[in-house]
């Protein structure tokens, strides 16, 4: 078996944990998110640039859902296609992201 991609894992100079890229699965993340024992992800695109915040309250929800599978990656939960327990039509909260993902101002 291949060994698994190099994950990167760099803190966050704003203090929004650590930053990792929204190609990372929900099972890494939950792991980084243990290790590093902190509540929150920085989520950053492949131009590293943060994008979002994504809980860990998120991801464990996701992870303990009938919906889960270990090729969840963090980009399929932000773009919302997700359903999401809780969520309003369309997958939505009521700031239309699901519950638990923060957009970055910049």
């Amino acid at each position: 078996m291949p060994d698994p991609a190099p994950v990167t894992v760099v803190e966050d100079s704003e203090g929004h944990g650590p930053r990792v890229c929204d190609d990372m699965t929900v099972e890494v993340a939950l792991a980084v998110m243990a290790s590093a024992r902190v509540e929150y992800l920085t989520v950053c695109d492949g131009d590293d640039q943060s994008t979002a915040l994504i809980s860990l309250a998120r991801l464990a929800v996701l992870h303990d859902s009938s919906t889960y599978t270990d090729r969840i990656r963090l980009r399929d939960v932000l773009d919302g296609s997700l359903p999401s327990p809780g969520a309003r039509p369309g997958g939505l909260g009521e700031h239309g992201r699901a519950p638990g993902v923060l957009a970055l101002s910049r």
